[in-house]
């Protein structure tokens, strides 16, 4: 393998380390959602809070999806489970780039699966965030996932590009050089 070839697949890797890094977060702060609204709550209304003056309906949202869902681990804790096994797909799927972090060619599948995915978030949003009574700029915030997450992706499909191309070449050198000789007459 070429240097230019190992240089492009350390940038592949690292990528994708920090897309799976980022799921893996994303993944165990679906975990204690109640102490984390009431955290993000309490610095949005705290003594240096930076929100209060200048984004009351921001506070408002954060104070009634705090209370929320503290009333709802009170009432139905059960419910929570629903959080604990999105929690749980988020990490699934970080493990599922074990693949294309050991070997991204032959794994671009798995990466082209996960653009669909980051490109999914924005109906999902646009469709179930009215239904279930999400503000319209908390609906952009949920999209900005999919368009943050799909960055990363993009730039190591780019990047696989010449090392598929190379891959393809020499499985083809391979063929020709396995292939019996035809018979000239």
């Amino acid at each position: 393998m070429s240097t230019e070839s190992e240089a492009a697949l350390r940038r592949v890797r690292r990528w994708l380390g920090i897309f799976v890094v980022c799921l893996v977060l994303s993944g165990l702060t679906a975990f204690p959602l109640e102490a984390e609204t009431r955290w993000l709550a309490d610095f949005a209304t705290g003594p240096a809070a930076p929100v209060t003056d200048h984004l009351p309906a921001l506070v408002g949202r954060l104070e009634q999806v705090r209370d929320g869902i503290a009333e709802t681990n009170a009432r139905y804790p059960f419910l929570a489970y629903g959080t604990d096994w999105l929690a749980f797909a988020h990490l699934v799927i970080a493990a599922a780039f074990w693949g294309p972090l050991k070997d991204p060619v032959r794994n671009v599948w798995v990466i082209r699966w996960a653009v669909l995915a980051c490109a999914g978030i924005i109906p999902l949003a646009l469709i179930c965030g009215p239904l279930r009574g999400i503000p319209l700029y908390w609906r952009f915030i949920d999209m900005s996932f999919g368009v943050v997450g799909v960055v990363p992706l993009l730039i190591v499909l780019r990047a696989l590009r010449p090392l598929e191309r190379l891959a393809d070449a020499e499985t083809r050198a391979a063929a020709r050089a396995t292939a019996p000789a035809s018979a000239t007459g």
